[in-house]
C-alpha cells in the first residue's frame, strides 16, 4: 500500500485493542483522534506514527485523510461522530469503516451507497462483533431457506461493557426498543417478548433488544420480519417479564428527563470516568455464542449456531481483517459485513466455529450438532 490506513479513536477501549491486532498482522496504522496527549502516549508505546484530530475541525481532517486510504472509526457513540467522518471519507475517496451497533447509524451508511459507489469505496458500519457474527450467521440460515419471510437472531456475550460500548448502550436506549415488521422498524417496549433460546453450549433466558441487524440482517437477507436478542441472567428476564407494561408507560418521560442535555453529558461524563472494559484475563476466558433462526411461511426453517472469542477480541480480529480484505478487493458502496465479504468470512476468524443443525430442527431450543 502507498498511503497507511488510519484508526480513528485509537486510545479508546477497542481502538487499542484493534491497533495491537493490526501490529500483530504486521500492519502500521496511523493513530488519530482528539486528545493529542493520549494519543502521543499510546503512540510511544506502539511505535506508531499519530495525529491530532477534531472531527469538528473540517479542514485538518480533510488534510489528514488526504494522506490514508482507509479509516477505521472506532470513537462512539457513533451517532455523534459517524457523519461527519463519513462525509470527510467520501470527499477524499477514503474507505470507512466503523464498529457501530447502533441503528440510526446503519440508516445513515446506506443513505450514502450511491455516492460511495461513485467515489469507488466501501462504507461499511459494524466490523466488529456489531455485526460480523450476526449477520454472517444470518445470511448462512436465510441461504438455507427459500422465500424466508422470519429471522430470529440472538447472541450472548460482553460480560463487561467498555466506557464507549456503555454510552452506545445508553444513547441506545433513549430510543427504546424496535423490531422488523413487515419490512419496517416497529417500536415496542423495551423489555418485552422474552424467551428462551439454546446456545451451542447451553440454554439461556433472551431479551429482544434493538440491535443493528435489524438494520444490516434486512438488507443482507431481504427477510422482512426480524428480532434481536440479547441473552440476560434468568433473574433479568423475569423482572422484564413482570414489569414491562409499567416500564412502557414510564419509558417516554424516562427518556426525556435522561436525554436532556445537562443529564446525559453528566451521565457519559460519569461512564467514561467509571467504566474501563474486561481486562486481557477476563476476555481471554470468555467465549461469544451467536444462534440464528430463518422460517418461511411454508414451514421449512433453519437454525445455526456460531461460538467465537469475546466480543471484543473478536472486534480487533474481525476489524483489521476486514481492513485487509477492502483493501485488496474491488468492491464499493454502503455495504454490510456479509454482503462485502461472504457469509463464511467469520469462520476466517481464529476460535470461531460454526454448527448446522438437523433438517427436522425447528424451535431454537435444540443442540447443534
Amino acid at each position: 500500500m502507498s498511503k497507511p490506513w488510519m484508526i480513528y479513536g485509537a486510545y479508546g477501549y477497542t481502538g487499542e485493542l484493534v491497533a495491537r491486532e493490526a501490529l500483530r498482522r504486521g500492519h502500521r496504522p496511523l493513530l488519530a483522534g482528539r486528545n493529542e496527549s493520549k494519543l502521543r502516549a499510546m503512540a510511544e508505546r506502539l511505535g506508531l506514527e499519530a495525529v491530532a484530530l477534531d472531527l469538528a475541525d473540517a479542514v485538518a481532517l480533510a488534510r489528514a485523510l488526504d494522506g490514508v486510504s482507509l479509516v477505521f472509526h472506532s470513537a462512539g457513540p457513533f451517532v455523534h461522530t459517524s457523519e461527519p467522518m463519513i462525509r470527510a471519507c467520501l470527499s477524499a475517496g477514503v474507505h470507512y469503516l466503523d464498529i457501530t451497533g447502533e441503528i440510526p447509524v446503519f440508516q445513515r451508511t446506506f443513505e450514502h451507497d450511491a455516492e460511495a459507489k461513485a467515489r469507488g469505496i466501501v462504507l461499511l458500519s459494524g466490523a466488529g462483533f456489531d455485526v460480523v457474527p450476526t449477520d454472517c450467521l444470518a445470511a448462512h440460515v436465510a441461504r438455507r431457506v427459500p422465500g424466508a419471510t422470519t429471522l430470529d437472531i440472538a447472541f450472548a456475550g460482553l460480560a463487561q461493557p467498555s466506557g464507549g460500548t456503555a454510552k452506545s448502550t445508553f444513547e441506545g436506549a433513549l430510543a427504546g426498543g424496535f423490531l422488523r415488521r413487515g419490512g419496517q422498524l416497529v417500536p415496542t417496549a423495551l423489555g418485552k417478548g422474552g424467551r428462551r433460546v439454546r446456545f451451542a453450549d447451553r440454554e439461556r433466558s433472551v431479551l429482544p433488544i434493538p440491535w443493528g441487524d435489524l438494520e444490516t440482517a434486512y438488507r443482507t437477507t431481504g427477510i422482512p420480519n426480524i428480532t434481536t436478542y440479547m441473552a440476560v441472567p434468568s433473574r433479568v428476564a423475569t423482572v422484564a417479564k413482570t414489569g414491562w407494561a409499567i416500564g412502557a408507560a414510564a419509558a417516554p418521560l424516562a427518556r426525556w428527563l435522561l436525554g436532556a442535555g445537562p443529564v446525559r453529558r453528566s451521565i457519559e461524563q460519569r461512564i467514561e470516568r467509571t467504566v474501563k472494559g474486561p481486562d486481557d484475563a477476563l476476555r481471554a476466558r470468555s467465549r461469544s455464542q451467536i444462534w440464528a433462526r430463518a422460517s418461511n411461511d411454508a414451514g421449512q426453517s433453519a437454525e445455526a449456531w456460531l461460538e467465537t472469542l469475546d466480543g471484543y477480541t473478536f472486534t480487533a480480529v474481525a476489524g483489521v481483517r476486514a481492513v485487509e480484505r477492502v483493501l485488496a478487493s474491488q468492491v464499493n458502496g454502503a455495504l454490510t459485513p456479509a454482503l462485502a465479504f461472504g457469509s463464511d468470512f467469520v469462520l476466517d476468524l481464529e476460535g470461531t466455529s460454526r454448527h448446522d443443525a438437523l433438517p427436522a430442527a425447528s424451535s431454537g431450543a435444540v443442540a447443534p450438532n
